[in-house]
């Protein structure tokens, strides 16, 4: 089995969080192979759980419950490794695929450990993005892969922590996968909208949108009986439930399917073109006022922050996003930004009057610091 996408649609990769029982993986897995639309059967064998008193998985026994179950169904299998043992013990007991879950991408450490334990081996092997959106962990691990002669490999992207993230578990920021896939173009990409979402009723809104960003494949976890599952418990569902949500999704081209569309698609392409051109001359203008509140700030002995001052802005702004319709977290996240470059700017100008952030300030203030030298 290729870590490669099929040829013919997205590569789906479904099964339990955590194998529980050998009758539990068998009737899984059985349901999942009638239908036909599963690539591959995953289970977690070892599970890294934040307390130590939650169901850290059954061990190597387990393994060849995942082994025969894929066998009898006819495809391939695949669990999560954390260390050298487990890829030993994984490999022994015939398992075709394996993952590095994110929180073992987090520490180049461990992941060398796996990558030396693979050498001379060239399974498939898919590297979960870390906990934190850090692309250079990512890339880091997926590098050491390929040092030691792994050539199967593709990228999980499972969402990253977010303190308080609503509604989903962990936040897509699927802007760094698409930074990913700028950086290794030829590295397929799947999506686990189960980690993602956290919940159910979510799975089938992240899949569809992964999809649409032209990710490759889709792990989505499946029990017999999830709301008596050992490990998250939430965010898995009947293997029923799964297939009806792959019944569901649609495959969108990224081609055009006619002339009118790209002609209008170009259209529409050229006024966000505009409209992005007076952004960028928008923010130049915000720059140079901020580059003025600034030196008055520095002639005053005034702090940079005013958090009174932030707070209302905050709050203004939102109140205006909603009013035209425009997700305020979005442009919460949008000004929060915007504020840092202005504090940034800030505190280079209250270092150096002459260069904020590699601007050269107005002439009126450079002829001032001037003289100053002079004195």
């Amino acid at each position: 089995m290729s870590a490669n996408p099929p040829g013919d649609g997205p590569l789906i990769i479904s099964g339990p969080c955590s194998a529980e029982t050998e009758e539990q993986v068998f009737r899984t897995v059985h349901q999942l192979a009638a239908s036909g639309k599963v690539h591959a059967i995953r289970a977690g064998i070892w599970k890294p759980r934040t307390r130590p008193d939650s169901f850290e998985g059954i061990g190597a026994p387990a393994l060849s419950w995942l082994r025969r179950a894929g066998q009898d169904a006819g495809l391939p299998t695949m669990t999560e490794v954390a260390n050298a043992l487990h890829v030993e013990q994984a490999l022994n007991s015939g398992i075709d695929m394996l993952w590095i879950g994110a929180r073992t991408t987090v520490n180049p450490f461990f992941v060398q450990e796996i990558a030396d334990a693979l050498k001379g081996v060239d399974v498939p092997v898919f590297v979960k993005n870390p906990i934190h959106p850090e692309i250079g962990l990512w890339m880091g691990a997926i590098e050491r892969l390929e040092n030691v002669g792994v050539s199967q490999i593709a990228a999980i992207h499972r969402g990253f922590y977010a303190h308080k993230i609503n509604p989903f578990r962990n936040d897509p920021k699927w802007e760094v996968s698409i930074e990913l896939r700028s950086l290794c173009p030829d590295l397929p990409i799947i999506c686990d909208p189960s980690h993602i979402s956290g919940k159910r009723n979510y799975i089938y809104e992240v899949a569809q949108t992964a999809l649409d960003l032209q990710l490759d494949g889709l792990m989505i976890e499946s029990h017999i009986n999830p709301d008596k599952a050992l490990s998250d418990s939430e965010q898995q569902l009947l293997p029923v439930d799964v297939i009806s949500i792959l019944d569901k999704l649609v495959i969108r081209g990224e081609e055009c399917p006619n002339y009118e569309t790209v002609q209008r698609l170009e259209q529409l392409r050229l006024i966000i073109d505009e409209i992005d051109h007076q952004l960028v001359q928008v923010i130049a203008k915000r720059r140079d006022l901020v580059e003025q509140i600034g030196q008055v700030k520095k002639d005053n002995n005034v702090a940079i922050l005013q958090f009174q001052r932030w707070f209302s802005i905050l709050k203004d702004r939102a109140s205006m996003a909603e009013q035209m319709g425009i997700d305020s977290k979005f442009v919460n996240e949008l000004f929060q930004l915007i504020h840092k470059f202005s504090i940034d700017l800030q505190q280079q100008m209250m270092v150096n009057p002459i260069e904020a952030n590699g601007v050269a300030l107005n002439t009126e203030n450079k002829q001032l610091f001037d003289k100053k030298k002079d004195l």
